[in-house]
């Protein structure tokens, strides 16, 4: 079972594309605000595949997946 790493959560601008792009839908939105004021995306857990669609989409490649 893989695991994915939201690098830096501060630099998350809330475009979401992580979330569309996960298979199993393990990423969701914070509860809480960044410092860009943008509710991040986190891994919320589960079995992650470790197909590595959310990193590949990230534009600021914040995500990393570790099998």
């Amino acid at each position: 079972m893989a695991k994915i790493k939201i690098k830096n959560k501060d630099r998350c601008k809330g475009c979401y594309l992580c979330i569309v792009n996960c298979p199993n839908n393990l990423i969701k939105i914070s509860d809480q605000l960044n410092i860009k004021g943008v509710k991040p995306a986190v891994f919320s857990g589960g079995k992650c595949s470790g197909c590595t669609m959310c990193a590949l989409s990230c534009p600021e490649c914040i995500i990393e997946v570790y099998r």
